[in-house]
């Protein structure tokens, strides 16, 4: 897919900017002293080294088409909160994936998930015509996926032993998602409700 379709997304809390290499100083921090962050993902931004790996290989799947990262910036703090992404983009079948999204904990429980996520989400049926919209979580990372469901996605099933985690354990992975059909029919006026109160 042509990334240069892609742009900032911005409302009065967050800001989301394509990801750039000089934003590796702004997510340190979180890779320092916050490693725990990624227990439970496919990929470990813990440590330097590997949030250097993390970086270059979004800007590899941004290359080809199938990845798009950003870094989020919450305004309220004037702070860098952390990072998401669109990924496994298929423009064919008009499909993508919103993953590898992690906050620092500063940033978790905020109110900035649902911000970046209903910003993302237009963006997604509205300006890419996208019809379906998927999310996947490690199966037992309640917290992702109580807050999937908080904003309208529909369990689909259980991948088991799906993939091998930044653990070097295999997971089974929750696959939910969002048709187009699904947020023009409520949940786009639901989540703004929960995130703007209008």
């Amino acid at each position: 897919m042509d990334t240069t379709i892609f742009q900032e997304l911005e409302d009065d809390r967050v800001l989301l900017r394509p990801l750039q290499s000089s934003d590796f100083e702004y997510l340190k921090p979180f890779s320092l002293y916050e490693g725990d962050l990624w227990n439970f993902s496919i990929t470990s931004a813990a440590g330097e080294d590997n949030l250097r790996k993390y970086i270059d290989k979004a800007f590899q799947g941004r290359e080809v088409g199938v990845e798009y990262p950003f870094i989020v910036f919450d305004k309220l703090t004037k702070q860098y909160a952390g990072s998401t992404r669109f990924c496994d983009i298929q423009p064919f079948h008009k499909s993508l994936q919103l993953g590898y999204t992690w906050y620092g904990k500063a940033f978790q429980g905020t109110g900035v998930n649902k911000h970046c996520k209903y910003l993302l989400l237009e963006y997604a049926f509205d300006q890419l015509g996208m019809e379906r919209v998927e999310f996947r979580a490690h199966l037992e990372n309640e917290r992702s996926i109580r807050a999937m469901k908080s904003i309208g996605c529909t369990e689909e099933g259980v991948l088991r032993s799906h993939l091998v985690g930044s653990t070097g354990q295999r997971r089974n992975s929750i696959i939910l998602s969002i048709l187009q059909k699904e947020w023009h029919a409520g949940i786009r006026e639901m989540l703004r409700q929960k995130v703007y109160g209008q």
